[in-house]
């Protein structure tokens, strides 16, 4: 499930301002509504991104970069550059990890009731937005540039993925920067670089393992 807590940082968002100035419930109400304007007119993205993660049993943050493609409502696609690269890929019904320096991949199928489709449905959720606040408690301020939200899962399955989840819009409700607390400790926060919201091609949610490829299925089928 690591690998999933990471994925879910990777497509969700958060910074706290400096002058903040505090929504109130009415506040985050509207402005709950235009992002899911905002995401209807745009409903693809893709992005550069840097993570970093503090891990509480190591003394070094774990730094990566990548880039990110979204398509709503579920379909998402992770390239994750160096000493580690990975490529994981979703089309909204089958989950896939590949390990290009072990040519290996992991397999998952969604909508199996499993712990994995708590993960999936706080990625879709949260990027979305839709139906937010029946899934998260929401707080909000109006930063100096953009918005930052504070969500923490109602869902029982939720809390034991992540703590809390903090969203940095910019002024155009966009993800800019996302910072996530795991009940252990550990701590990814990851900013993203030169949004596009241009379509995406339906392929780059497409995955084939290469030839010669070891295929594992962690959950089962």
């Amino acid at each position: 499930m690591r690998n999933i807590v990471v994925v879910i940082c990777l497509i969700t968002s958060c910074a706290l301002g400096v002058r903040a100035e505090s929504l109130s419930p009415a506040d985050i109400k509207s402005l709950l509504e235009n992002i899911r304007e905002k995401r209807a007119a745009a409903p693809s993205m893709q992005a550069d991104f840097q993570e970093q993660r503090k891990v509480h049993l190591l003394d070094e943050p774990i730094n990566s970069s990548g880039k990110i493609w979204f398509q709503a409502p579920t379909k998402f696609r992770i390239e994750r550059k160096g000493n580690a690269p990975s490529i994981t890929v979703s089309d909204g019904e089958q989950l896939w990890i590949y390990y290009p320096n072990f040519k290996s991949a992991e397999h998952y199928s969604l909508a199996k009731r499993s712990p994995l489709d708590a993960a999936i449905s706080a990625i879709t959720t949260a990027l979305n937005l839709e139906n937010v606040e029946h899934t998260f408690h929401i707080a909000g301020d109006k930063a100096g540039k953009g918005y930052d939200l504070e969500l923490t899962p109602r869902n029982p399955s939720m809390k034991r993925i992540f703590q809390k989840l903090l969203l940095h819009l910019s002024d155009d409700l966009f993800a800019e920067r996302t910072d996530m607390l795991q009940p252990n400790g550990d701590q990814i926060v990851t900013t993203y670089q030169n949004p596009n919201h241009a379509a995406i091609p339906a392929s780059q949610f497409e995955f084939t393992p290469p030839p010669g490829t070891e295929v594992s299925t962690p959950l089962g089928k």
